[in-house]
């Protein structure tokens, strides 16, 4: 978002539109299961598992395919493949969103800790892009489709219980 209320320029209609369609959904869901505080205290709202849920959702649906393109350095780093990673998405408008996040600061701090990473540290966005890659057939890397195909479906594993 590059100033106020240029958000619909920048992520795509069909993405726009399933984030909301999903935040609605599961946070009638978590309405629905909305429980009083355990031993007087409550850890987290429902509401924020729903909101962190949702985005972690759409995060590995547009860049959970990142780790197909961080290959070893001689100084046995790994280092992301950018413009390959890029074009590896089919869907232009995806593409171009894309274009614009990976010029974020959070972008930028999300792959570089995952180049610095060593091989098996696995958070939870990591074990949850595995998962996605592991239902794509083989070749596809661009999931939009399958997330707003999705979206009425209930994640394999919900946020709080994979903490």
């Amino acid at each position: 978002v590059l100033q106020m209320e240029d958000e619909d320029s920048i992520l795509p209609r069909k993405l726009q539109a399933a984030l909301e369609h999903i935040l609605e959904q599961r946070n009638e869901l978590a309405s629905d299961k909305e429980e009083g505080p355990v031993n007087g205290k409550q850890e987290t709202s429902p509401l924020n598992e729903v909101v962190s849920e949702a985005f972690v959702h759409f995060f590995v649906e547009i860049v959970g395919h990142y780790s197909l393109f961080l290959m070893p350095t001689e100084r046995e780093e790994r280092t992301l493949q950018r413009e390959v990673f890029h074009k590896s998405i089919s869907s232009k408008s995806l593409r171009r969103f894309l274009e614009v996040f990976m010029e974020t600061q959070m972008f930028g701090g999300f792959i570089q800790e995952r180049e610095l990473w060593k091989q098996g540290v696995r958070g939870l966005f990591e074990v949850q892009a595995q998962e996605y890659l592991e239902t794509l057939p083989s070749g596809e890397q661009s999931g939009v489709n399958r997330f707003l195909k999705g979206l009425g479906k209930e994640p394999a594993k919900p946020l709080a219980s994979q903490e």
